[in-house]
């Protein structure tokens, strides 16, 4: 039976339909936020996968390009594997929720958010994660929300909720937030150098709004949610946790203590092969399950370190970063080289300069149709010591690429000003936590490496969380986490930005969220990690971008002609521009209102396009002179090609200052006469003298 629940949210209906699509789902609803409609769908699996040591969960985020109005390109006119955009909000809506499910839970859960209309104003994305929390809220599954979530914009120094279209084109920030009742449970943040303070502020502002949210599920849940299902627990057994604790324990202690990764890892193998052959006997029918029994124990005793004894296994301070190194230059051929290294984690990062011919075209939902600055993450198995063959990248290497992105961006100077599209690339070499900062950073120097000017160098650092078990509100966070502390600690707050500000955020949590003071020391501690990095690190290793490109970098020189134009310079067919381009070895790329960039390695050879290109455009009229080539010759006069495409005649009468019997006793096909402009007719057809050019 339809029901529809509405509340108010940032001055629009948000509307709330259950019981008519989607019935053999365990939850499932329609959200209408304006004309905006998003079809969420949740599903659990009837029996465990015990074979698996995580939850299940999977959630998908469905552009449909008829929510748009458009058919999709390519040859198939179909939608294909999902765009960079949908893979990033899947992950936005699967961060503060799986915190949420039972932790012991092992029955697969798949999400499915099926964007069915958009209207731009309102955010498609925001009605998937209110739809997400509601379907699942509602539904038979253990769920521990329900969660809201919001848009933050700054426009003019204000907070905007769930800014539209065109505010968002003038907000100097695009937070998504999200939260339960009590807490933040996750922030995905890209700012224009943000100070810390106004970004706390705006969260706890938002905060306030995702309270009404959830109050708002939690009253459909009341009046329509379904008793949740009983699910047999996948939790390590008791007994057998109890006997790897007092085999293991002590040297369990020792092993996590190891500088090294790969030494730390060696040693808590061995633990895990003794172990299992000394308790397989007593423990025949759970012997599968030592190592997971081991993995808990090796948790508890680095949670231990960190909570009760201020100790970190690598033994730094609480708020002390790794140590740090960086290089710039190390690859010759490439536009731009850097390698930045903390700790065990290492990434290099190159750059590459295209045309504007190379921006990347966008072929969805969003109004944006290009891309011209690029950002690309590559976490190789080697980078941590495994052999496996690559498969291309996955959700989390878009998710990283795309924080990077997000980071840099706001930095990146205007292609006015700047008229190249930019690649960059993160190779992850080595890592053992915090890649996706190594890369902000590696990326800042790649870029003054190449002779890109940014406005100014980018950091990035993370900062941890580890919670009191036995009391939520005792807590402790610390700076520059290591992957063992990313495995087993509550939190990964990722924050990059300038000495000025923040330029985005990336949260993930493994407990129920994050509480204002917790988000505080976190902005504390990263702000003072980032500007430490910018000082000591990236301004000593290159303090300013070089003042020239790299000699293997395209040359790009900008003009501009009038609209009209612009089909004179293309020419019928592209006649006019391909002999261009076949003259100089330039590319030329036009833009609809009248820009034109020129790019090659040979300067002479650019400035030669682009003079070219500026006569084409410029406007003829009675009294200019020019040099031309003559192109045909006629009885009654030759024909002068005076500039790239556009063609006069010379009568014979105007050939010279004495009688001409023959044109050709004149001139000749290909030769190069000095003619002026005498008339423009009123059919645009123009008349050239040589006799007046030369006088």
């Amino acid at each position: 039976m339809l029901k529809t629940y509405s509340m108010e949210l940032a001055g629009r209906k948000l509307i709330i339909e259950t019981g008519k699509l989607a019935g053999l789902s365990n939850g499932a609803v329609l959200v209408r936020y304006g004309e905006t409609v998003v079809l969420s769908t949740a599903t659990a699996s009837a029996s465990p996968r015990p074979e698996v040591d995580y939850f299940p969960l999977s959630v998908d985020y469905e552009e449909k390009l008829y929510s748009v109005g458009k058919i999709p390109g390519g040859f198939i006119r179909r939608e294909g594997r999902p765009s960079e955009r949908a893979i990033l909000t899947s992950r936005v809506i699967d961060r503060p929720m799986r915190p949420l499910f039972p932790k012991d839970l092992r029955n697969d859960v798949v999400i499915v958010n099926t964007v069915l209309s958009v209207e731009q104003d309102n955010s498609p994305e925001i009605a998937a994660l209110i739809g997400s929390s509601a379907a699942v809220s509602i539904s038979d599954i253990p769920f521990n929300g329900p969660v809201g979530g919001v848009i933050l914009g700054l426009i003019d120094g204000k907070i905007v909720i769930n800014p539209g279209a065109e505010q968002r084109e003038k907000s100097s920030m695009y937070v998504t937030l999200a939260g339960t009742k009590d807490k933040i449970t996750m922030i995905e943040a890209g700012a224009v150098e943000v100070p810390d303070e106004v970004m706390l502020d705006a969260i706890m502002k938002g905060h306030a709004v995702i309270r009404d949210i959830v109050e708002f599920i939690d009253s459909i849940v009341k009046d329509t949610g379904k008793q949740k299902f009983k699910y047999e627990s996948c939790d390590v057994p008791e007994d057998l946790f109890e006997a790897v604790k007092a085999e293991g324990y002590e040297e369990m202690r020792s092993a996590v203590l190891a500088v090294e990764k790969q030494d730390r890892d060696n040693a808590i193998a061995a633990l895990t092969e003794r172990l299992k052959s000394s308790l397989a006997e007593k423990f025949p029918e759970t012997v599968s399950r030592i190592g997971d029994a081991v993995y808990t124990l090796e948790k508890k005793v680095v949670r231990e370190y960190l909570f009760k004894e201020n100790r970190r296994v690598d033994g730094r301070k609480m708020d002390e970063i790794r140590p740090l190194s960086a290089e710039v230059g190390i690859l010759p051929r490439t536009h731009g080289s850097a390698l930045f290294q903390r700790g065990q984690t290492q990434v290099l990062t190159t750059v590459t300069l295209g045309a504007m011919g190379e921006v990347q075209m966008l072929d969805g939902i969003e109004l944006e149709e290009s891309k011209r600055y690029m950002h690309h993450y590559n976490f190789p198995a080697y980078s941590v010591g495994e052999a496996r063959t690559s498969r291309g990248p996955g959700r989390r290497e878009i998710g990283h690429g795309a924080l990077a992105e997000r980071a840099l961006e706001p930095v990146i100077p205007d292609e006015v000003s700047f008229p190249y599209a930019i690649r960059l690339v993160s190779e992850v070499l080595m890592s053992n936590g915090s890649t996706s900062q190594g890369s902000v950073c590696a990326s800042t120097l790649a870029l003054m490496d190449a002779g890109v000017p940014i406005k100014s160098p980018v950091a990035g650092i993370s900062a941890g969380l580890i919670v009191n078990e036995d009391d939520p509100d005792d807590f402790k966070v610390f700076m520059d986490i290591q992957g063992i502390e990313d495995f087993f600690g509550d939190m990964d707050f990722k924050v990059a930005g300038t000495k000025k500000g923040i330029t985005a955020i990336q949260v993930d949590i493994k407990v129920d969220g994050l509480t204002e003071d917790i988000i505080r020391q976190a902005f504390e501690l990263t702000k003072a990690g980032r500007c430490m990095i910018i000082d000591d690190v990236i301004l000593k290793t290159m303090p300013q971008p070089r003042e020239n490109l790299s000699i293997y970098a395209p040359k790009i020189y900008t003009t501009s002609v009038e609209q009209d134009k612009i089909r004179d310079v293309i020419g019928p067919g592209g006649k006019v521009i391909n002999k261009i381009i076949a003259d100089t070895g330039v590319k030329i790329d036009i833009e609809e209102d009248g820009r034109v960039f020129v790019s090659g390695v040979d300067e002479e050879q650019c400035r030669k396009a682009i003079s070219i290109i500026e006569g084409i455009g410029r406007n003829v009229e009675p009294g200019q002179v020019f040099t031309g080539k003559v192109v045909r010759i006629m009885t009654f006069g030759a024909f002068v090609e005076f500039l790239p495409g556009k063609e006069g005649l010379v009568h014979i009468s105007k050939l010279d200052n004495k009688r001409v019997e023959k044109v050709e006793d004149v001139v000749a096909v290909g030769d190069e006469i000095m003619v002026k402009v005498i008339e423009i007719d009123r059919q645009g057809r123009i008349n050239l003298s040589r006799k007046d050019a030369m006088e």
